[in-house]
């Protein structure tokens, strides 16, 4: 070790502290945050100064992109080269600024993703909007610092006319601290910025009148304003941004969407990706194919939507697993006198405007200095052209320029610049012309001094001023907002886009299910053939059909006792006369599985009315079993077991009660039993239920149960045969017994009407749908068929073709407007018991 040279220990814990600290500063004020007076980082200063001084402004040509890279990397900017040409880059995008710095030409980049070319060969100037973020930059308006070899020296901040924070926004990563600044629009900036210097106590609702909300480059919709407010007013909050798409229809009817604008720093290119991926995954269904057509004009992606799908149920779920959905985490984070803060919106106009007014001082004292200087020399010419002979002797007297100066100093009392500007002055200034020339010019410098000095001697005039400058900025670059604003919540649901109709929901045999507006089914008169209901495939016939509104709940419960889950919704829509969807497309249920029972509710989430209701379950073997609904009140996409479910069994019914209904239970051989519900306790989910009726043999099983209020007068229990034979018979003929016994007659069963098919329990307004196996549909006023005994063979409700019979009936109510066309009453026999 040389002897100059000497080892200081020190405590490694404290130099690694200390160095860190140091690179953690250097990060946060050299090169992540954003200075809040300019909005820039140090590199998009340097880059901006660089291309002003190689006389790159916006009047003049472009010049190659290598060339600013490297003055601005020679002079100012140590680092790497693609650090200077990728931030230059950036600030050419319109789709990445929404007022870009820089004029490119040549390839910089696209919202594909792909990169800019080569810096070789692209070319480029400053915007015209740039040129107002160095305006009077020379004019000592701002302080100038060394730069890294203290050769040259650069700006510590830009003049920036233009609340360029505010319109372009900023992002960085420093170390434990990060920015996410969204951009706005000038027009709505600049307007909330002359509101804010009008009425220094303005708040947050009174400069949300002027500026609305971000307005990103690219578009979209902003889905609600709480979370901007929030931003707004303490720095922080969250953004919600949707591509805007539009839904139109063909001539045949079938749907496509149009996207044409997406969220804000989402690559197209990925989000096309991501949808087809959704569409294969078949997370998004109801999709056929998906195209991007964007080109020169601007985006255009087009999503071509299934028949049997409705483009507002896939536009949502797009929205929800798409990036066509995007939040932003706003954090307004800049540097405020060297320090990290969080500003809100007025802090960062306060903050503008207190920036302007210093810079407009510092130009005016200069300005005020270039006056008087000029007016000081303007003064001494004046002095020299009214002595001119005395002068000119004087000159040709002396000896030396050096004699002259100080003759003419001493004699006329001028200073040593009025003697030299005297000296130097030409002959032509000795014309009449000029002379009255130089009197004109002294007078406008005194003006000029005095609006000066009174500029510095007056707040409320320099912010007239920082107003004036503003309303030029506005006329010359402000524009319309790109980003539309809906007042919801940024979490829009299916329901929002969908109108909560009455539907009717059918679900075939095989499993194929559909909805279709309840008015498609016309009401015919007793005994009609019917109209075709649902286009069935061979040996498929509709097992389920009933009214639900759109929004609802369906609980869906297979005969191998699973519950499913499913709104209505998402029920794909057709006519009357589709076959619908099969059920495991939309549903994770196993194909050997069927639905057999299901119950609709409106609403999940009202824990009063979970813990206050049951399901009351029925088997094909006669068991019973009820659970509490809050048990089904969570939705699972594999489904939960709802009963268990013996071998050789199935569940045929689920009924939803309040816990004291009457329950009437009927089997294919014409026997009914009614007991009350509280003759069976709750149960758990998985258990298997109790005896709920005794069957008369093996080939015996129950073919429905209906759940009634005891006391209801006007209910009465309609049963019907395989064959078309049906009947209503008061409540009160079903005698009350204990359960699990063999029940009474409910009809008198013979070959003319087969077997029971079906229970229900109907008021006189009811309609039936009824729907036979090959697919026809009756719609029928429950008015015409009257009350009769139990032990009868009812009356033809719908005429069957040979070899045809009953497949479901469902029970709805008719719209007041609604007319049946009725014929007459059709001859009918009863039997006795």
């Amino acid at each position: 070790m040389a002897d100059t040279q000497k080892i200081i220990p020190i405590n490694i814990e404290d130099e690694m502290k200390t160095a860190y600290i140091d690179y953690s500063m250097s990060v946060i004020v050299s090169r992540a945050l954003p200075d809040v007076r300019d909005g820039l980082k140090p590199v998009h200063r340097r880059i901006l100064y660089g291309m002003q001084d190689l006389g790159l402004v916006y009047s003049r040509g472009h010049k190659k992109s290598a060339r600013v890279v490297g003055e601005v990397l020679g002079k100012y900017h140590p680092h790497g080269d693609s650090s200077v040409y990728e931030a230059m880059v950036r600030m050419a995008q319109d789709w990445s600024l929404r007022y870009p710095l820089i004029d490119g030409q040549g390839n910089f980049g696209h919202i594909d993703g792909d990169s800019a070319a080569a810096m070789r060969y692209t070319e480029a100037k400053l915007a015209r909007i740039a040129d107002e973020m160095l305006s009077d930059i020379k004019k000592e308006t701002v302080d100038f610092a060394f730069n890294f070899d203290d050769s040259l020296k650069e700006p510590t901040v830009l003049p920036a006319r233009i609340p360029n924070l505010l319109i372009n926004g900023a992002s960085g990563i420093a170390v434990g601290m990060a920015t996410n600044m969204l951009p706005h629009n000038l027009t709505e900036v600049v307007n909330g910025v002359i509101a804010t210097i009008k009425n220094p106590d303005i708040d947050t609702e009174g400069l949300m009148e002027h500026i609305k909300a971000p307005d990103f480059p690219t578009g979209g919709i902003i889905y609600g304003l709480e979370g901007v407010k929030e931003a707004f007013e303490t720095g922080r909050g969250r953004v919600v941004v949707r591509g805007k798409a539009e839904i139109i229809t063909d001539g045949k009817g079938r749907e496509t969407i149009i996207i044409t604008e997406i969220p804000f720093q989402v690559n197209k290119s990925s989000l096309v990706i991501k949808m087809s991926e959704l569409r294969r995954d078949e997370k998004v269904e109801g999709i056929s194919e998906i195209r991007d057509e964007s080109d020169r004009e601007g985006i255009r992606i087009v999503v071509e939507v299934k028949r049997d799908a409705m483009a507002q149920v896939v536009l949502s779920k797009l929205y929800k697993y798409s990036q066509l959905q995007s939040s932003y985490g706003v954090n307004n984070v800049a540097l405020v006198k060297g320090r990290p803060q969080i500003l809100s919106l007025k802090s960062l106009i306060e903050e503008f405007i207190e920036f302007r007014i210093e810079v407009i001082v510092r130009r005016t004292r200069y300005d005020l200095r270039k006056a008087q200087e000029r007016a000081h020399i303007v003064e001494g010419l004046i002095i020299a052209v009214d002595n001119i002979d005395e002068v000119i002797k004087i000159i040709r007297g002396s000896n030396t320029v050096d004699e002259a100066k100080t003759a003419l100093m001493e004699r006329f009392g001028l200073s040593e610049l009025q003697t030299k500007a005297i000296l130097e002055m030409r002959l032509q200034k000795l014309t009449g012309l000029e002379i009255e020339k130089l009197r004109a010019e002294y007078d406008e410098l005194m003006k000029k001094i005095q609006y000066f000095q009174e500029i510095l001697a007056s707040v409320e005039l320099q912010k007239e001023i920082v107003v004036e400058e503003l309303h030029e900025i506005r006329d010359k670059f402000g524009d319309e907002r790109r980003t539309q604003i809906t007042f919801a919540d940024g979490e829009i649901s299916i329901e929002d886009l969908i109108p909560n109709e009455e539907m009717m929901v059918s679900i075939s045999h095989l499993g194929y299910i559909k909805r279709t507006k309840s008015d498609q089914y016309k009401v015919q008169g007793r005994g009609g053939k019917g109209s075709k209901g649902s286009k069935t495939r061979d040996a498929d016939f509709i097992e389920h059909i009933f009214v639900a509104n759109a929004h609802n709940y369906l609980l869906l419960f297979t005969e191998q006792g699973r519950c499913y889950w499913l709104r209505v919704f998402e029920i794909p829509e057709a006519n009357r006369n589709a076959s619908g969807r099969v059920i495991q497309n939309i549903l994770q249920m196993p194909k050997e599985d069927n639905v057999k029972a299901y119950i609709i509710v409106q609403d999940l989430t009202d824990k009063d009315f979970l813990e206050n209701n049951f399901i009351v379950f029925c088997t094909r073997n006669g068991l019973i079993k009820k659970t509490s609904l809050m048990a089904y009140s969570r939705p699972r996409v594999n489904g939960i077991n709802a009963i268990t479910i013996n071998e050789g069994d199935q569940l045929i019914e689920a009924k939803l009660t309040d816990g004291n209904k009457e329950i009437i239970i009927a089997n294919k051989l014409g026997r009914a039993i009614r007991f009350n519900e509280q003759k069976v306790r709750s149960m758990g989910r998985n258990a298997a239920g109790v005896k709920g009726i005794t069957l008369a043999n093996d080939e015996d099983q129950v073919v429905g149960m209906v759940c009634v209020d005891s006391d209801d007068s006007e209910t009465s229990i309609l049963v019907l045969s395989e064959n078309g034979n049906g009947k209503r018979t008061g409540i009160e003929e079903y005698r009350i017994t204990n359960r699990g016994g063999k029940g009474v007659k409910t009809m008198n069963i013979n070959e003319k009407t087969g077997l029971l098919i079906t229970i229900k329990a109907v008021v006189d307004t009811d309609h039936l749908v009824i729907t036979n196996r090959s697919g026809l549909t009756i719609r029928l006023a429950l008015d015409v068929v009257r009350v009769m005994g139990r032990a009868t063979q009812g009356v033809r409700l719908i005429s069957l073709n040979k070899g045809d019979k009953i497949a479901d009936v469902t029970v709805i109510q008719p719209d007041e407007d609604e007319e049946s066309d009725l014929i007459t009453d059709v001859d009918f026999t009863e039997s006795e018991e």
